[in-house]
């Protein structure tokens, strides 16, 4: 069996993948974009191994072996799930392995933001904490999360995990269903109106889909509290980030921490790579998942998957 690893490096070089050897021939590539790179890396596949590589009829048409996708991530959305399905080859991903680091990244970026670090560390750095003629500095109020709503859009394995910090930190938890199916009956599930008028803190943790793509857009902004912090670690169209910098600029709200943006990496004409507040915009790489732990984590879910797919079992099976 020919396993082809089209974007090794997005387990990281400091994370192994000896283990994919015990499974097959495997061929290994740095990273791959473009559908004619995948095109011409997959002919001979029988197993591709990718995370944001396009896996549709343009890439895998010409690569009649390939009997399995596996996705080094939780999404999907790089995969054309119909035409896979109509080929027979099966599309494996590998969950809940990033949630302890993803629910911790979520609360980095509220608490950073919600207490005024950026803005107090550098306060001590220039110095002019050092020329003052007291102990202490608060002159930018900041509040504390005991008594506050969190409001959560996508309550699956990440969501409920924020939803219990949240709780442990004394905040009401609210959530509302994109789908409307949601089988969570631990909080109250609310409708999109409420959800926003009420949220001191609004943390974004569903998939990129129809309808949650512009989720977040400036008239959900403009209904927001003006107090509001808003976090997405789920994926970056979830939220218009045009529509985000304006509301930013307005101060319709007070604050937003980003791991995900529409294009990534971030592009010079992505209004949001000028806003230089670091109190009231913090944007970090796409680096929510990717602990050491948690991607040694994935590294081994895909390993599972490739094997169990070769004995015959299913599991993480998101086209069946």
């Amino acid at each position: 069996m020919k396993i082809v690893l089209l974007e090794r490096n997005s387990a990281g070089t400091d994370v192994p993948v000896d283990c994919f050897c015990e499974l097959g021939e495997v061929v290994v590539y740095p990273n791959t974009v473009t559908v004619a790179e995948v095109a011409g890396r997959v002919k001979d596949a029988d197993v591709i191994v990718c995370n944001k590589a396009p896996m549709r009829e343009e890439s895998l048409k010409d690569a009649p072996n390939v009997k399995l996708i596996c996705e080094l991530a939780t999404g999907y959305d790089n995969c054309d799930l119909a035409y896979c399905r109509s080929r027979g080859i099966q599309v494996r991903n590998v969950v809940d392995y990033s949630t302890d680091m993803v629910a911790q990244h979520t609360f980095t970026l509220a608490l950073a933001l919600s207490q005024k670090l950026a803005y107090y560390d550098n306060y001590v750095k220039s110095g002019a904490y050092a020329a003052q003629d007291r102990f202490s500095n608060f002159d930018i109020p900041f509040y504390e999360l005991a008594g506050k709503t969190w409001g959560i859009v996508g309550m699956g394995n990440i969501g409920r995990r924020v939803a219990r910090i949240a709780e442990a930190f004394g905040c009401k938890v609210i959530f509302y269903s994109i789908t409307g199916k949601s089988s969570c009956t631990d909080y109250p599930c609310v409708d999109k109106d409420t959800l926003l008028t009420e949220s001191d803190f609004l943390s974004l943790h569903c998939p990129l889909s129809e309808l949650s793509r512009n989720f977040i857009d400036r008239p959900a902004l403009k209904t927001m509290k003006k107090t509001a912090i808003l976090i997405n670690v789920a994926r970056g169209p979830v939220v218009n980030n045009p529509d985000l910098y304006e509301a930013l600029m307005a101060e319709e709200i007070q604050a937003a921490g980003l791991d995900v943006v529409e294009r990534e990496p971030i592009t010079s004409d992505n209004p949001l790579s000028g806003f230089m507040d670091s109190s009231r915009l913090i944007i970090t790489p796409h680096l929510a998942w990717a602990s050491v732990e948690a991607r040694t984590r994935c590294v081994r879910g895909v390993y599972e998957n490739i094997r169990t797919f070769q004995q015959g079992i299913g599991q993480n099976i998101v086209n069946p």
